[in-house]
């Protein structure tokens, strides 16, 4: 039999190189304008707890064992883990998807799940408690460069989203079980909760240190970090190995562009595809140009005013009542939201499903019982400071300029004070009394979201803001009873005293995001910060 390849070069009057031809990639590179890509510098998920890191890391880069479809309603779907099953309160076994490559080409294993969840990559020394016992997480490491400077707030948040995770067995190459330990009916949110993703662990060994991991990792996801200049750009570059298919996109580059008007005028030129993180007010006249469109809604994170209780004028409870009572949330949202997203009941969200309580409600807007609650609380008009970024939220400095005046018209003395970076904002001293915040529910039920961010593994009172001893203990309870009936009471009680009788914060507005482009791209936005990019959002 004669071959075709001898044939046809045989035929030929001109030698043909020996070498392979590479066609060029077809495949489009876009630029995002954002008005921020990273809090802390950093893209290592526990450390960077954001809205502007969800945009990026949880549909490009982090993947978990149980995902979410950024698309239909935020639902779990199998991601590296093809299914899961209960085998007690406190004991759930997944099977993990085979063929799954990392961005350094290797194969995923059940040891890289293990190390994920381990001492070395995630909880350092740090113990666990449940049910108000400590517990120390068992078996010796020998630090990598990248373990011995693992910073303390990788360890807050991976206590904050693990409490008592006690270990991660390997029962087979592609079977592992999530060992708690305490009863867990939220194990299967955990697991698909930010700070839950899949890492390589040879890529973190070999790290030079953790900040030479956290700046390029070594991960899963459709698209992998080419280069990353923090405070300028991020650029990305397809995983063309991705076990979910050639990703559509060649090339996607983040630019840090932090005035609204620059990130239009950049699309309006040409010089990115997308522009993000517009506010309401922009949208009309964007869209008098059919060219362009913007999309965007209300999304799973509300924002918030949270108080520090440690500061003299706020350790009278009436005195932060009195805040939560002077606000007019609806003019808020009419006047610098036109009407575009919504005043929910509460921290908490209608896919909690039946822990959702539904005859909650915010503070009403009482200036008449703000300012008797000032009276009872003997307030004298004292100064109070309001720590606030320059617009890192949407209108966010026109909302605080709002806020300011709504709380003089009861006679509190609120004054701004500007600071430029969230270090700054958390920063202890006599000057913290209120600051911005917003929060998100990772998965469908309370401890995602009061529990971890201001229960006694959170935020607030990580930082010493807050702390109350009854929602403490209750906090426990709501993490490690199975008894359905009474967690929602206990969820109720947690809303009483964090929202109404001692108050941690206070709940302005549902939060929303807005994007814009041309209307001849073929994405749509999610219901999140988070923007997908698989080929299931990329062509029409």
């Amino acid at each position: 039999m004669i071959s075709r390849r001898p044939l046809l070069l045989g035929a030929s009057a001109i030698a043909l190189p020996r070498v392979a031809i590479a066609q060029a990639d077809q495949r489009p590179a876009i630029n995002i304008a954002v008005q921020k890509i990273s809090n802390s510098n950093t893209l290592e998920v526990l450390r960077e707890q954001s809205n502007v890191g969800e945009r990026i890391f949880f549909s490009s880069l982090w993947e978990p064992l149980i995902g979410r479809d950024w698309l239909n309603e935020l639902r779990t779907v199998p991601m590296l883990a093809t299914e899961w099953r209960r085998i007690s309160d406190s004991v759930v076994e997944l099977t993990l998807r085979e063929g799954v490559k990392f961005h350094n080409g290797d194969v995923m294993t059940a040891e890289d799940v293990a190390f994920s969840f381990g001492r070395e990559r995630m909880f350092g020394d740090s113990p666990a408690s449940a049910q108000g016992r400590t517990i120390t997480v068992r078996g010796d490491i020998v630090p990598s460069p990248a373990q011995r400077e693992l910073p303390v707030e990788v360890t807050g948040v991976a206590r904050r989203a693990w409490p008592a995770l006690e270990r991660v067995e390997i029962v087979d190459a592609r079977t592992v079980r999530f060992h708690n330990a305490s009863p867990d009916v939220t194990m299967e949110g955990r697991l698909s909760r930010y700070g839950s993703e899949i890492i390589s662990r040879r890529g973190f060994q070999e790290a030079r240190g953790w900040f030479d991991w956290a700046r390029r990792p070594v991960l899963t996801g459709p698209y992998q970090v080419v280069e990353f200049r923090p405070d300028h750009s991020l650029t990305l570059a397809a995983h063309d190995e991705y076990w979910g298919g050639r990703p559509p996109l060649r090339q996607i580059r983040f630019l840090e562009v932090p005035e609204v008007s620059a990130r239009i005028n950049a699309l309006r030129t040409g010089e990115v595809q997308f522009a993000c993180d517009l506010p309401p007010d922009q949208i009309e006249g964007i869209e008098r140009d059919r060219a362009y469109e913007v999309q965007g809604g209300t999304i799973l994170n509300h924002r918030l005013t949270c108080f520090d209780k440690s500061h003299t004028a706020l350790r009278d409870a009436r005195v932060r009542r009195a805040f939560t009572h002077a606000i007019d949330r609806q003019a808020i949202v009419e006047s610098l939201w036109g009407g575009r997203t919504v005043i929910p009941r509460g921290l908490q969200w209608d896919y909690y499903g039946e822990m959702f309580v539904s005859d909650w409600e915010v503070p009403r807007f009482d200036p008449a019982e703000a300012r008797r609650l000032l009276r009872e609380a003997n307030y004298r008009g004292e100064p109070i400071p309001y720590r606030l970024l320059n617009n890192y939220y949407t209108n966010q400095t026109p909302t605080a300029q709002v806020l300011v005046e709504m709380w003089r018209q009861v006679g509190l003395n609120v004054a701004i004070d500007m600071k430029e970076n969230w270090s700054q904002i958390l920063e202890r001293g006599p000057t913290r009394a209120v600051r911005d915040w917003s929060n998100s529910a990772p998965f469908n039920d309370p401890v995602s979201s009061l529990v971890a961010q201001h229960g006694p593994n959170g935020q607030q009172q990580q930082v010493g803001e807050y702390a109350n001893e009854e929602l403490n203990r209750l906090c426990v309870e709501l993490e490690t009873s199975t008894d359905r009936a009474r967690r929602k009471v206990v969820f109720r009680r947690l809303l009483e005293i964090a929202e109404r009788e001692d108050p941690a914060y206070t709940v302005l507005h549902q939060n929303a995001t807005f994007t814009a482009k041309r209307r001849e791209t073929p994405w749509r936005a999610a219901p999140a910060f988070a923007m997908e990019f698989r080929s299931m959002n990329w062509g029409r």
